[in-house]
């Protein structure tokens, strides 16, 4: 004989799993909610906003002096910091070897590589600005160029200084390489700093170190608020540009991307 039952005895209660899976979600939100309420925080890394940014992870010592691109000696500094931060393992060697040279060559500087990188990442995104990429010799491709300095969108009108040879504009002039240096600057304190005798303002290694070399001798004692300030407004002289790179160095400075 068959069982009499209706369907419903056949059947699973389907009117009953609305139920269980609400009492299942409230257990488990109970849960997060208790985990949450008795678990320590998680403490957040706090970026201070005084100058100067925090000088970051000491640079070790390197022979500045040595043949060839000296700052790859810097690829076991950079290289476990540059996901964490953000930055090209080419770029932060950059930067820490210019900040290196500088500390031999003028020690009363105080210059850090966390200034050069907030630099750095506001001019060209580590010279990655509109898809350019480094090579392992620090060369920046394409280059990168700055629109034509005519007097508008903020920007200083600036008459072409150097027949277009090093920014391609015969007419005007433009900041030029992923330090952004006008081509007149350029001419002045332009520096080879990876060893292949041409200072080059599309190599990274010789924007980063012909940038600290014109920031410390704008500012001064890059360690005390003044002398950064002075540097930084020698460099771009707007509030808000040295404010943007101050927020951007500190946060380089305590170990986070910004």
């Amino acid at each position: 004989m068959e069982y009499g039952g209706g369907p419903s005895d056949r059947e699973p209660r389907r009117w009953l799993w609305p139920v269980v899976l609400l009492s299942a979600l409230v257990a488990v939100v109970f849960v997060a909610v208790e985990s949450a309420l008795h678990s320590p925080p998680r403490p957040s890394v706090e970026i201070p906003d005084g100058v100067p940014p925090a000088p970051g992870l000491p640079v070790p010592p390197i022979d500045v002096n040595g043949p060839g691109r000296t700052a790859a000696q810097l690829a076991a500094w950079a290289e476990p910091q540059s996901r964490e931060l953000g930055i090209p393992t080419t770029a932060l060697e950059a930067y820490g070897h210019a900040a290196a040279v500088l500390a031999v060559g003028t020690p009363d500087c105080g210059l850090s590589w966390t200034t050069l990188a907030g630099i750095g990442n506001v001019e060209s995104s580590h010279g990655r600005f509109g898809g350019a990429s480094l090579g392992s010799d620090g060369s920046v491709s394409p280059p990168i160029r700055g629109v034509p300095l005519d007097g508008t969108r903020g920007n200083a009108e600036i008459r072409d200084t150097d027949g277009g040879r090093l920014d391609g504009d015969p007419v005007l002039d433009r900041a030029v390489g992923p330090m952004q240096f006008i081509p007149e600057t350029w001419e002045r304190w332009g520096v080879d700093a990876n060893g292949d005798g041409i200072a080059d303002p599309d190599n990274i290694d010789d924007a980063a170190l012909t940038a600290g070399r014109y920031l410390c001798d704008r500012g001064g004692d890059l360690t005390t608020a003044e002398g950064w300030t002075n540097a930084l407004m020698a460099y771009n002289r707007s509030t808000e540009y040295l404010m943007l790179v101050r927020d951007r160095a500190a946060a380089y400075g305590v170990g986070v991307r910004p």
